[in-house]
């Protein structure tokens, strides 16, 4: 049986990372993301190198009505989710709580947060019902420690953490597998966003070191998702061999 893999924030770093190789592995992928041109691309690429069914969802996951539309519009055959891979998620902004820009707040909550809430709403009841199914939760090192100007960011995550937590529960009686995957410095287009375009800026970051890349968390989320029937891997923490935790890091220059 071909199985189904949602992802959302596909159209770049660690979602289009996970679209390749839960691709090459032969699942029908669904994508979703806010940029339709990106989509549309990766669409075409995945379907010409890796001859799999893929499905597009255009819309902004911090929109409630926008995820309801969007899961209700799949065909019945794509509404056997096997896989669901709440991967959107940003930090935005660096700095103290009593500076912070709130409109950077509410971007990391309404993303990081309300956003996986409203995936999982939305699709978990499509698990229930064909009674199989795996969550995978994109966290970070931020989920189980806090560092300097990360406040709300780390906020989030920290919540993530306690969903994730929180999910393996509720889908127990299900037999629906719930995973956490928790990555540490992944040179992504994560920094640049941070850092509102700063492309100087945002390099910096990873100066010194070799980072993760967006294929080896792709690889971790696949290993975790590809576990025998009757195992569950709830969580994992990946970083690079040059972190040790969120604010120790070793760098040759």
């Amino acid at each position: 049986m071909t199985k189904t893999v949602l992802i959302t924030g596909a159209t770049s770093g660690i979602g289009e990372a996970c679209s390749h190789i839960f691709a090459q592995n032969k699942y029908k992928v669904i994508i979703t993301g806010r940029r339709n041109e990106r989509l549309q691309s990766l669409s075409a690429s995945l379907q010409n190198t890796h001859q799999t069914q893929v499905h597009t969802l255009c819309f902004d996951i911090r929109k409630k009505e926008e995820v309801k539309k969007a899961i209700a519009s799949l065909p019945s055959e794509w509404k056997k989710i096997d896989v669901l891979i709440n991967n959107a998620g940003l930090a935005s902004g660096l700095s103290t709580i009593q500076n912070g820009d709130i409109e950077d707040w509410e971007k990391m909550i309404d993303t990081n947060l309300k956003g996986l809430l409203y995936m999982t709403r939305e699709t978990a009841p499509l698990m229930i019902e064909q009674k199989r199914g795996h969550i995978v939760n994109v966290g970070s090192v931020a989920g189980k420690e806090v560092y300097a100007n990360g406040n709300v960011y780390c906020a989030t995550k920290h919540a993530v953490d306690a969903l994730n937590k929180a999910m393996r529960i509720d889908m127990l009686p299900h037999q629906i597998k719930v995973s956490s995957v928790n990555p540490g410095m992944v040179e992504t287009e994560f920094s640049l966003v941070r850092y509102h375009g700063d492309e100087a800026r945002a390099k910096k970051v990873y100066e010194g070191l070799q980072p993760l890349r967006a294929v080896d968390i792709a690889e971790t989320i696949f290993w975790v998702a590809s576990r025998p029937a009757h195992v569950n891997v709830s969580d994992v923490i990946i970083t690079p061999t040059a972190q040790a935790n969120a604010t120790n890091v070793i760098r040759t220059n």
